[in-house]
């Protein structure tokens, strides 16, 4: 009989979720920001700006009715528009409800880099970002699952739920299923290692781990994370040489992972070196 493969339920059946509260969010600040829009128009254009209002307008109008198709162009020259802030936040915000409806995703993304940039701490752009980013997110592991789900990639997203969960060894057995498929495949015995310090601490617990660990580096010996922790459990077990050398190649490999220079220089000094330290 063939090895069992644990299906990719956990991830669709959250993603799936994730996906309909989005929809129900975007449709709801679609409304609000129609509020808004009509709040604005007591305020009417002059000058060389009434004909980019009209455009506007016309666009909000049919996104209103579901006819995003003729709405997103009107919408994506209205977004361009920076001297207009309120125009161009207005166009973005739909912009980016319609381009989901019609599964745009290159100009969800336009959108998003819009209102971000012109926006960056607005509650409301911020908002609307986590949702659509959600979005997207969980299209592209729909997607996954239903043209690859046999993949190497399929079962670590699945197994990043899992873990997601606190289910360690179902996530585990899909980190042991992909290394059985692609033993060299850089990443996946970090993952274990990680999750075997993640469940309840047993006997063999950083035993276990270091191997994990150690098995990363002979693939990736350019793994930073797996130097560092392997320097954190010298140091548990006072090895202090050797967490200094672990912590001395992390550092190096990863100038930015400031806890490998805390805790090589906590080595230092726990090994009595206090002239390196």
């Amino acid at each position: 009989m063939g090895q069992a493969r644990t299906p990719a339920c956990p991830i669709l059946f959250m993603r799936s979720i994730v996906y309909f509260m989005s929809a129900s969010i975007l449709t709801a600040t679609l409304l609000s920001v129609n509020i808004w829009a009509q709040a604005d128009a007591s305020h009417p254009p002059s000058g060389s700006s009434s004909a980019q209002s009209s455009s506007l307008e016309r666009a909000v109008s049919l996104a209103e009715i579901g006819r995003c198709k003729e709405a997103l162009p009107l919408l994506k020259i209205a977004a361009q528009k920076r001297s207009d802030k309120n125009a161009l936040r207005q166009a973005g915000v739909l912009g980016v409800r319609c381009a989901l409806s019609l599964d745009q995703r290159g100009a969800v993304g336009e959108f998003l880099a819009i209102l971000n940039r012109e926006f960056p701490n607005d509650p409301e752009v911020l908002y609307i970002s986590v949702h659509a980013y959600s979005d997207l997110s969980t299209r592209a592991a729909m997607v996954l699952a239903q043209t690859a789900p046999d993949s190497y990639q399929a079962h670590e997203l699945n197994a990043e739920s899992l873990e997601m969960q606190g289910k360690w060894d179902a996530a585990a057995a899909e980190y042991r299923l992909i290394l059985g498929q692609h033993a060299q495949l850089p990443g996946i015995h970090f993952r274990v290692g990680r999750l075997i310090l993640s469940k309840p601490e047993t006997p063999t617990t950083a035993a276990d781990a270091r191997k994990e660990f150690e098995t990363e580096l002979k693939i990736d010996p350019n793994n930073a994370g797996a130097e560092y922790v392997l320097g954190e459990l010298s140091a548990q077990g006072q090895q202090w040489d050797e967490a200094i050398q672990h912590f001395s190649r992390a550092a190096k490999l990863d100038a930015s992972l400031a806890e490998a220079a805390l805790g090589l220089g906590s080595a230092y000094v726990s090994a009595g070196k206090f002239a390196e330290a």
